[in-house]
C-alpha cells in the first residue's frame, strides 16, 4: 500500500488533537463515558446575531462562488477590525480570506518557503506548525522554552536560533497550547533582535486574540519596523464560537497576499459564501458582544488550576489567555499504573483516556514532551468531574 502513496503524506504526522478526538469518539461509540478535553473548541453556541446574519444571507440568495480572496465587504470589515483592535492599517489588496486560519498558515508556507529554509518555532507551538513547514520543504527549528518563563521565547533564545538559513519565525499569542500572552514590551524586545535580520519574516498567529485575561493584546505588525515583514493571521473560530464555519483571514505585505490568493485559487478557491456574510456582522460588532464567553473562560481557568493544584505531580503556570492549561507531568514518568509503564507524556495522556476516561493531548505534539494539554473549553461540571477522575487515576 505504501507504494501507492507519496513520501509527502507518509512522512506527515497525523494531527494529535484530531487523532485523540477520534479515539475519544470511538470509545464513546462503545458506550464509554468520555469527557473530551482534547479539542480547542468552545462549548458555546454561535451568538444569535451572527446566526441571524447567516439566515439573512440564505434568504438573500447568496449561493454563488465567492472571490478567491473574499467578499469586498468582508475584507473591509477585516480592515476595520485590524485598525480598531490592533492599530494595524491594511489595504484590501493585503487581505486574504481563507477556509480557516489553518489554510492561511498553509498558504503562507507554500508561497514563501523553499527547500531548506528554516522556520523558528518557539516550543510549545500549535500542533500543525511543524508539519505545515515540512510539507512546504521548510525545516522547523524548535526553540525550547520553560514553564518558569511562562513558555515564552526570550530575545537571547531567538538570537541564538537564527542562522543564515532562517527565513521565518512563527508564534501564537495568546498561545496554543500554553495560554502564554506576549506583552507589547516582550514583542518589542523580539523585534529589536529581528530588526538586525531584515530578510526574516514573522507569522503572528492571533486567533485567540480576544480570549485574553490580562488585556492589552499586542500585535507584531503594530511596530513600524516590523509591519512590512509580518503576516498577521486571525479568524473567528475561537472568540466567536464559530469553529465549524471555517473562516480565517490574514493581513500581509501585498506581494505575499497576492501570492496566497494565487495559491488558494488553485486549491480551494473562495471560502463559503454564507459563512463570509455572517462574519461581516461578527467583525463589525464590538468585541464586547462576546465578553461573556471570555469571562466564563477565566472562571474555568481559575477553577481547573485550583483543582489541579490538589494533584501531586502536576506543575502548572497560570495561562493568561486562550483556554488551555499545559501542566508538566514528568513526575509520573517511570511509574507504573495497573501494569502500564508511563515512559512519556504520550503514554500518560493515553493512560488518562483509558483509566480516567478523560481525553487530553500529549505535549509531544506541541514540541514539548514533558507536558500534556488540557482544554477547559467545557462546562464547569465537566471540568470538576474530569479532574476528579484524573486525581483518582493517579492517586
Amino acid at each position: 500500500m505504501n507504494q501507492l502513496l507519496s513520501e509527502r503524506i507518509l512522512n506527515m504526522a497525523t494531527s494529535a488533537t484530531l487523532a485523540m478526538a477520534a479515539k475519544a469518539r470511538e470509545l464513546k461509540a462503545e458506550g464509554k463515558d468520555i469527557i473530551g478535553l482534547s479539542l480547542g473548541e468552545p462549548d458555546f453556541n454561535t451568538p444569535e446575531f451572527i446566526k441571524d446574519a447567516a439566515k439573512t444571507a440564505i434568504d438573500e440568495d447568496y449561493n454563488s462562488y465567492t472571490p478567491v480572496d473574499g467578499y469586498a465587504e468582508l475584507k473591509q470589515a477585516i480592515i476595520t477590525k485590524f485598525k480598531r483592535d490592533n492599530n494595524i492599517s491594511y489595504q484590501p489588496s493585503q487581505i486574504v480570506v481563507s477556509t480557516g486560519a489553518k489554510q492561511c498558515l498553509a498558504n503562507v508556507a507554500l508561497v514563501m518557503l523553499n527547500e531548506g529554509d528554516e522556520v523558528i518555532l518557539p516550543c510549545p507551538y500549535w500542533v500543525s506548525y511543524a508539519d505545515i513547514v515540512k510539507l512546504s520543504d521548510g525545516v522547523p527549528v524548535e526553540v525550547v522554552t520553560s514553564i518558569e518563563n511562562d513558555f515564552k521565547m526570550t530575545p537571547q533564545q531567538l538570537e541564538a536560533a537564527i542562522t543564515p538559513k532562517t527565513k521565518m519565525i512563527w508564534f501564537s499569542s495568546p498561545c496554543n497550547p500554553s495560554g502564554s500572552v506576549y506583552s507589547k514590551s516582550e514583542l518589542r524586545a523580539l523585534a529589536d533582535v529581528l530588526k538586525n535580520y531584515p530578510n526574516i519574516y514573522i507569522v503572528s498567529d492571533e486567533i485567540y486574540e480576544h480570549i485574553n485575561f490580562v488585556g492589552g493584546h499586542a500585535s507584531m505588525a503594530e511596530f513600524e519596523d516590523m509591519y512590512d515583514r509580518t503576516i498577521t493571521i486571525n479568524g473567528v473560530s475561537k472568540a466567536f464560537a464559530m469553529t465549524g464555519w471555517r473562516i480565517g483571514f490574514l493581513g500581509a505585505p501585498e506581494a505575499i497576499a497576492r501570492a496566497c490568493n494565487k495559491m488558494q485559487g488553485q486549491i480551494t478557491s473562495g471560502a463559503n459564501c454564507i459563512a463570509q456574510r455572517a462574519v461581516i456582522t461578527a467583525l463589525e460588532a464590538s468585541p464586547t458582544k462576546v465578553q461573556y464567553m471570555i469571562d466564563e473562560f477565566k472562571v474555568r481557568r481559575d477553577l481547573i488550576l485550583g483543582l489541579l493544584k490538589d494533584i501531586d505531580g502536576f506543575t502548572c503556570n497560570t495561562p493568561e489567555g486562550a483556554f488551555y492549561v499545559f501542566p508538566d507531568v514528568t513526575a509520573f514518568f517511570g511509574k507504573t499504573f495497573n501494569g502500564t509503564l508511563i515512559k512519556n507524556a504520550t503514554d500518560f495522556s493515553l493512560y488518562l483516556l483509558e483509566a480516567a476516561l478523560v481525553a487530553t493531548v500529549t505535549g509531544d505534539a506541541f514540541g514539548n514532551p514533558n507536558c500534556i494539554r488540557i482544554s477547559y473549553a467545557a462546562s464547569q461540571d465537566q471540568i470538576i468531574e474530569a479532574v476528579n477522575r484524573i486525581k483518582k487515576a493517579v492517586s
